[in-house]
């Protein structure tokens, strides 16, 4: 028999190799095809800011006081009192943001059809100039996480959804703190680009956040941004106290961290004072937190 025509040995090791090839190309895939997905979800959530619900401001018209027509001889025997009708929230917002100094907002939000539209959780809509800041607020009734791991239209993964904790915190903005997070996404999406504030120069330039609900605009004032550890602040601290209020933000006051900014302009006294936090991760620090936070000025 000749030599030459003896069969050939399998090669496991070409076997192996093609296998790799084809489940290396397999993941590859899985990985566009995610990044792909993920990009087209953060682009819904900001084509949003173009949506309908998505209003342009309007002055606010000043209701002319109401004129009482009447003879002489009733005014003479008769008292008429005006009662004057109560001023609209959403409006009075807005008169005591102008009354602060306060650079408004070019545009409203309706929420109503925001939860219509898009999602009946969505509560509130949050607007940080000067940044990528620019979205719908959720809520999840049951599970406090859900939004951190899936998105506006209940499908799962990044980028998820600005939210907060049912838990925690009322889907009012009148808690002594509300706490928001957000994914610290690459691209500077969702609250990313909150990681701006580290820069002095960018804080001093940026110092407002705007929280649009269907009753009113709450407009804070940003007095710090700094790292944190990643304790659950509503958990380990009481802020409707005013002693632990106080004890906190001198704390934060005292740290030394390269990322500590704490303006001196803002007074906090802790008695009835509507504090907000936004709260993001920080790259190759699972352990930490990146935090900005802001006081509520307009409000009687």
């Amino acid at each position: 028999m000749d030599d030459n025509k003896k069969p050939r040995k399998f090669n496991i090791w070409m076997l192996f190799s093609i296998l790799f090839f084809v489940a290396a190309l397999v993941l590859i895939g899985i990985f566009i095809k995610t990044m792909i997905d993920q990009k087209n979800r953060a682009d819904h959530m900001s084509e949003l800011v173009n949506s309908g619900a998505i209003i342009e401001s309007k002055p606010i018209e000043q209701t002319p006081e109401p004129s009482v027509s009447s003879t002489p001889e009733v005014v003479e025997s008769t008292e008429v009192i005006v009662t004057p009708e109560p001023e609209d929230p959403y409006d009075k917002s807005i008169r005591l943001a102008q009354e602060a100094g306060v650079p408004l907002p070019e545009f409203t939000v309706d929420i109503q059809q925001l939860q219509e539209t898009e999602n009946p959780e969505i509560y509130a809509w949050i607007y940080v100039p000067g940044t990528k800041v620019n979205y719908p607020v959720l809520q999840h009734p049951a599970d406090d996480t859900y939004y951190l791991n899936y998105n506006i239209d209940g499908t799962k993964g990044y980028p998820g959804c600005i939210y907060t904790e049912a838990a925690f915190n009322e889907p009012t903005f009148w808690d002594a703190n509300t706490v928001l997070y957000g994914h610290n996404m690459k691209n500077g999406t969702m609250f990313g680009s909150l990681h701006k504030y580290e820069d002095s120069e960018f804080f001093e330039e940026n110092r407002y956040i705007y929280v649009f609900t269907q009753e009113r605009l709450f407009v804070y004032k940003i007095f710090a941004a700094y790292d944190h550890s990643n304790e659950h602040l509503l958990f380990n601290h009481n802020f409707a106290s005013t002693d632990s209020f106080l004890h906190y933000f001198e704390k934060v006051k005292e740290g030394r961290n390269m990322h500590r900014i704490f303006a001196e302009d803002v007074e906090l006294t802790g008695e009835g004072q509507h504090i907000i936090t936004l709260s993001t991760c920080i790259n190759n620090k699972p352990e930490n937190r990146f935090l900005v936070q802001g006081v509520l000025i307009n409000e009687e």
